[in-house]
């Protein structure tokens, strides 16, 4: 290879802000569900001193990922991690309403403990949980790391400058999209294949509220798309399947898409066209 082009390179990674290996902070993150919940850890403590020690080893390993990006932090390293630490209790809190909320809604679900070893919606939230946390910390780049990592994994994308209330259902989940600026009020359940995205994405509505509001107690059903930070979604509304948003509804609103479908009774199937895909 060019060593012009390597020491080019060089100079690049000399020059990075960000050293913080990808890998060390969603290990750190898999580290702190463990915690938080007995069902996902592959370790069983057998006294709570051993508890508190493994709680001040994710501390301590936070801290050494903050110090690594140190000059991009607002506050030092340690006050950051010591504030995460502070609020696990309240994360723990709104994640068990989530869990409870995704267990009563789905008649599929046996168990809370399913949901929260099993389901990738409450996979989602719990990691955007953790990242919103960051976020609001102004830690930079490690939120949207954790968020791409629950993207790849469980192919919900929310990002974690949304602000979510409490008992978040999302069901089956796939294809799930919640914007930057988008807030979601309480008692919230989304189907699978739900975007709720900007009207434009011109970069000059960085610092705009660009994603819709959405009220409490509304449930949004597969494949709709609701767009524009002007729009908002009243209290206790259902939107239905494949619908597109892009003006706001009344609360107790009921917005649904009719398409035309066409069925035809053939006497004869040697008469009817066969495809094959």
């Amino acid at each position: 290879m060019n060593n012009q082009f390597l020491h080019v390179l060089f100079e690049q990674h000399k020059r990075a802000l960000h050293q913080v290996p990808a890998s060390a902070i969603c290990h750190l993150m898999e580290g702190v569900l463990q915690l938080l919940f007995p069902v996902l850890s592959d370790k069983r403590f057998t006294s709570e001193e051993e508890l508190k020690a493994y709680a001040a080893d994710l501390e301590r390993k936070l801290k050494q990922i903050l110090n690594s990006m140190e000059a991009r932090l607002p506050v030092p390293p340690d006050a950051v991690a010591r504030a995460l630490m502070e609020q696990l209790p309240g994360i723990h809190r709104l994640l068990l309403d989530d869990a409870e909320a995704i267990a009563n809604g789905d008649p599929a679900a046996q168990s809370m403990e399913e949901v929260i070893r099993t389901y990738p919606g409450f996979r989602a939230v719990a990691v955007y949980r953790l990242a919103h946390a960051l976020y609001e910390l102004q830690v930079p780049l490690l939120p949207r790391v954790l968020s791409e990592h629950a993207h790849a994994a469980t192919g919900i994308d929310i990002h974690p400058g949304a602000q979510i209330g409490t008992h978040f259902c999302i069901d089956h989940g796939t294809g799930v999209v919640i914007g930057e600026t988008c807030r979601i009020g309480n008692h919230v359940k989304i189907y699978q294949g739900v975007t709720l995205g900007a009207l434009s994405v011109d970069k000059a509505m960085a610092r705009i509220k660009r994603h819709p509001t959405i009220e409490h107690d509304v449930v949004i059903y597969a494949g709709a798309t609701i767009l524009g930070g002007n729009t908002v979604v009243g209290a206790h509304s259902i939107i239905g399947g494949n619908v597109w948003l892009t003006e706001s509804v009344p609360p107790y609103s009921r917005v649904y898409h009719q398409p035309q479908i066409n069925v035809r009774k053939y006497e004869d199937p040697a008469s009817v066209l066969n495809f094959s895909i």
